[in-house]
Order: C-alpha cells, then sequence, then structure tokens
C-alpha cells in the first residue's frame, strides 16, 4: 500500500461544522451498506460492532434501509440463537439487475448479474449486428428472472472521452461498436456506461487480481492488440481525452517506421501484437497456437526474444511514470505466466533506473468482463444507496 499522507491538525476556529443529523444518517447508512456488500450478511449485533455505533442508531438504520427496499432478514446466525439479536440482514440483491459487455473487434459476451454482482446467465452476442445483439441482450436478461435492467456497463477497445462517455471513432475499430452502444441507450430503460476494455481489466486486476496490493501500477494488456492501463495513488488515469494508456502507438526500436495518428503498424504494436509475437513463434520454427508458443512451446529463444520486446514498453512506462510494478495482462500475459514475466524483470532492469516488478495477470482475457461487472455493480449500488 501507497504512504499514507498525515491528516492536517486544524485549529478550533478551522474545525469542521458538525455533520447534521440528517447527513450523519445518510453517511451511517453507506457505512452499512457498504459492509453488507464486503462482508455478507450481517447480525445487527455485528454491524454495531463494525461500525462503532450505538446500538439504538444501528436499530434505527435496519429498520431505515428495510422500509427503504435495500435489506432483508436473510437467515438467523448461529444453530442454538433465536430471535431478534440472530436475525442475519443482508442486501436485496433482487432490487436490480445488471448486465456487462466485452465488446472486441471480433466478438461480444455478455453476463447479467444482481445488484450484489453474482452472475445470473452469460451468452455470445451477434457481431455486427446491432438490433439482434439487443434482442439477445433482453432475452439474457429474463433468462436472469429480470424484466429490466438498472445499468449496463460496456467495455470496449479505442478512447472513451473522460467527460461524456462517447467511444471514439478509432481507426481499425469496427462501426458496430458505436452502433451497438447507441441502440442500448435507445432501446433500454438503463444506465448504460461505456469504458476502455484495457481499463476495466486494470479495475479487476485491482479488485480480484495480480494488483490487488498495490496503489500504483500499470497493465500491460497483451491480446490482439496491445494497451495499457494507469492506476497511480489508488485511482484509474484516463487522460485528457481517454488517450491514456494507448501504447500501440509508442515509437519503439525495431519497426520499419513510426506510427501516425491513423496508424499504430510502426508503433509497440507492431512489436508485441497477437500477429507479431505469431510471427517471432514462426522465426523460431513454431508454427502452433501462439498461446501454446508464449506458455513456452516455442523455445527459450523464443521467449527471451519476445521478453525483448516487451521490455521496450514496460521501460517507456516505468522511465514516465514509475508506477512501481507493471502486470502482463490479457491472454498472451496469462499464457506467459510467471516465467515470461520474470524474463521482462530481468530485462527491465537493464533499461531503467525506477525499480518496477513485473507480475503475470490472474485474470487473463476474461478480466475485462469482470471489470465491466464490478464496474456496473459500484456504480448501479452507488446510485440505489444514495441518500
Amino acid at each position: 500500500m501507497g504512504a499514507v499522507i498525515p491528516a492536517k491538525v486544524l485549529s478550533p476556529a478551522a474545525a469542521p461544522t458538525p455533520a447534521s443529523p440528517s447527513t450523519a444518517r445518510a453517511i451511517n447508512d453507506r457505512l452499512a451498506l457498504g459492509l453488507l456488500q464486503e462482508e455478507g450478511p450481517l447480525t445487527a449485533s455485528r454491524l454495531k460492532q463494525l461500525t462503532g455505533l450505538s446500538r439504538p442508531s444501528v436499530a434505527d438504520l435496519v429498520e431505515r434501509l428495510a422500509e427503504a427496499g435495500l435489506i432483508e432478514v436473510v437467515g438467523e446466525s448461529g444453530a442454538q440463537r433465536r430471535g431478534p439479536n440472530a436475525r442475519l440482514y443482508g442486501i436485496v440483491a433482487r432490487r436490480a439487475h445488471l448486465a456487462a459487455l466485452d465488446v472486441r473487434t471480433d466478438s461480444a459476451t455478455a453476463v447479467v448479474t444482481d445488484l450484489l454482482g453474482r452472475p445470473l446467465a452469460s451468452a455470445a452476442l451477434p457481431v455486427d449486428a446491432v438490433d439482434e445483439a439487443v434482442d439477445r441482450l433482453e432475452a439474457l436478461t429474463r433468462e436472469a428472472g429480470a424484466q429490466a435492467l438498472h445499468t449496463v456497463v460496456v467495455g470496449a477497445p479505442g478512447l472513451v472521452a473522460p467527460g461524456s462517455g462517447e467511444l471514439g471513432g478509432t481507426v481499425g475499430l469496427p462501426s458496430w461498436h458505436r452502433d451497438l452502444v447507441a441502440a442500448l441507450r435507445r432501446r433500454l430503460p438503463a444506465t448504460v456506461v461505456v469504458e476502455n476494455e484495457t481499463n476495466l481489466a486494470a479495475l479487476a486486476e485491482q479488485r480480484a487480481g495480480a494488483a490487488q496490493d498495490l496503489d500504483s501500477f500499470v497493465l500491460l494488456w497483451l491480446g490482439g492488440g496491445v494497451g495499457a492501463a494507469v492506476v497511480l495513488d489508488g485511482r484509474l488515469r484516463r487522460g485528457a481525452s481517454g488517450g491514456a494508456g494507448e501504447i500501440g502507438f509508442l515509437p519503439v526500436p525495431g519497426t520499419a517506421g513510426l506510427p501516425s495518428a491513423t496508424d499504430c503498424g510502426g508503433g509497440f504494436h507492431a512489436l508485441a501484437g497477437r500477429a507479431a509475437v505469431s510471427a517471432l513463434a514462426v522465426e523460431h520454427g513454431f508454427r502452433g497456437p501462439v498461446e501454446e508458443a508464449v506458455a513456452g512451446a516455442a523455445g527459450e529463444a523464443f521467449l527471451d526474444a519476445l521478453a525483448e520486446r516487451l521490455a521496450l514498453g514496460a521501460a517507456a512506462v516505468a522511465a514516465i511514470l514509475d508506477p512501481g510494478c507493471v502486470v502482463l495482462g490479457g491472454e498472451l500475459g496469462l499464457a506467459g505466466g510467471p516465467a515470461l514475466a520474470a524474463r521482462v524483470a530481468h530485462r527491465l532492469t537493464t533499461l531503467t533506473p525506477a525499480p518496477t516488478q513485473v507480475r503475470a495477470t490472474a485474470l487473463g482475457g476474461p478480466a475485462v468482463l469482470e471489470g465491466a461487472r464490478l464496474a456496473a455493480r459500484e456504480a448501479a449500488q452507488a446510485d440505489l444507496f444514495a441518500p
């Protein structure tokens, strides 16, 4: 974890005004709901212990949240205990249903969840067939036992404007991505949020993957293309236009030319994209699936050559951001595992003075959908749990 900045000592004259009763109640309600999300069903006594509130205050907030339809009794604690003190309270998971979508250049996958983010139904969606894809998502929602969705989070390649959340027209990506987002917003009575796929993968790695103990790291996505997500001091950094992490456009040695505003072919993508890695494996006499090559089937020389390429991108990240850690993500990062990460880390020590760990993803390609699921849960709860 990062260093804690000491709080400024305030003089009595500068002390903050005490919260009003209504503000205090709202703060306590959010605290209790957060604990129920993270810890699962809890008794009123356990809520009292975890919140530090008095017994009457806990009783009030339990009654208030139950009347609002946010929590309910889900069981009792202990086989021998009965009565009010043994009641287990949990969040009403059916209060809202959510969807997470992983939309790539040639595929789309959706999962429908409850308010706690628990998956209820999942399926592939048609690509390049926007109305059919929305129809399938609506059918999937009904399969999950819901009539409508509250929040939909879409993970897609390309630039997403931080202010408007609009998916930009990135060269090389099919137009149906933007058409799908527009159709979702037009046809569904839901809040539809779009986020860059690599940013969502970083969220998943931070919450449930290789970066759980880190406040700062960069996820280097290694899939069909390459990308990066930047997390510094616990916060995802998107950049002014949403372009932070477009590492495929990074000029690097070893390519045939330079990238341009419309083509990353001369950038880092030309060394680390799936097609480039496959070609490198062929150069080393391997003609099987590229994941098998990265997993070690193509031999030590291939892995050393691949690590040399990946270290160039990681060194640029380390020199500019000094994140302390680079996570090798995506399908190829998962295939390479700790062995590839160790090779990249070793080469990195010769390219940058900034100490930089290199870790392998714990999630691989599914990290995008996992990140979208987590983001949908957080967005829906922030709305429904608001005072």
